[in-house]
């Protein structure tokens, strides 16, 4: 069994307020491979980004991971001070965010944003860093690579913008790449251009991708494992073509249900009744119970732990009533 390259236990992430501490993250749990994308999916609120923030050392104050551990490569990163971070950010872990815009200077031209970013992390001359910026840009797809690098961001579309940022995220040669909703901002061709991007990254590089987005079809064509969240918690995990066909967690089947298929015939698509509880009104038992049409008693009263079944590991006192905790 590959050891893994990331790996989270029990991971409590609250932000303090007046009226009491919100719990945005409780108990997540999950490892990565190298190589391997980890899809997280939920809906807006399911803790997805704050996940990803806190892996990443960029949880926007007040928040803070109150329990829990998260190590790369053994090394435990939930303890960094500010200038530990530093030496890892970038370097070690790279982050590929929603909008481009907001990762990229608008002052700056991209060359000089990639060079400086290059010689931040590596020992190399302004002219090694400057070839290393023209080798990313075509490595991610740049056309023109040699006349785009001087280029000021607003330059550039949106679909090329990203592909800068990806090339930012790569300047070091990181073993974790955080992309949150990376795709979200784009038209759905060039959505497929990014995440067939990430993917052949993934296999040339062995770098691991860790894929926040509420976008089912972005993770059924790109990620190998998924993780499905819903108020902060992991409901269920498993490889992507056991839980895309054959989910047993209800509120997986839910989101499958919404997505449009190939039929002859239209068919009305399932919902899922309700709403996402907000963060200080999570019902005891099983968050999703209130929404789900399979809860029984004991569901609005023990929340249930997440048990392996393999290939899938479920909390679901229906779906899983008994087995070993994954």
């Amino acid at each position: 069994m590959t050891e893994s390259l990331l790996s989270v236990r029990d991971l409590i992430v609250e932000f303090p307020t007046r009226r009491g501490a919100l719990r945005v993250v409780d108990g997540v749990s999950l490892d990565i491979v190298p190589g391997e994308v980890l899809g997280v999916v939920g809906e807006s609120g399911a803790g997805k980004s704050q996940t990803g923030a806190a892996i990443i050392g960029l949880l926007e104050p007040p928040g803070r991971i109150v329990d829990g551990t998260v190590h790369l490569e053994g090394e435990r990163l939930d303890t960094l001070s500010g200038d530990q971070w530093r030496r890892v950010r970038g370097r070690r872990i790279g982050a590929v965010f929603q909008d481009p815009l907001t990762s990229l200077n608008p002052l700056y031209t991209v060359g000089r944003q990639l060079t400086e970013t290059i010689r931040t992390h590596l020992d190399m001359t302004e002219k090694q860093a400057r070839a290393r910026a023209l080798e990313l840009l075509g490595e991610v797809g740049i056309p023109a690579a040699a006349d785009r690098l001087d280029a000021w961001p607003h330059q550039f579309s949106g679909g090329m913008r990203q592909r800068v940022v990806i090339a930012l995220a790569l300047c070091a040669n990181p073993r974790l790449i955080i992309a949150d909703e990376p795709t979200t901002a784009l038209d759905v061709s060039i959505q497929a251009q990014i995440t067939a991007l990430l993917k052949r990254l993934c296999r040339e590089h062995g770098t691991a991708v860790m894929l926040i987005t509420h976008d089912m079809g972005v993770i059924a064509e790109t990620a190998d494992r998924v993780a499905v969240m819903y108020a902060g918690r992991l409901v269920e995990t498993g490889p992507v073509d056991d839980l895309v066909n054959r989910p047993r967690h209800p509120y997986t089947e839910g989101l499958m249900g919404c997505i449009p298929t190939m039929h002859a015939r239209p068919v009305r698509l399932d919902q899922i009744e309700g709403a996402m509880p907000a963060p200080r009104a999570v019902p005891p038992g099983c968050a999703f119970h209130p929404r789900c049409p399979l809860a029984v008693e004991r569901c609005t009263s023990e929340r249930p732990p997440l048990v392996a079944r393999p290939p899938l590991a479920t909390a679901c006192w229906v779906r899983s009533p008994d087995g070993d905790a994954a």
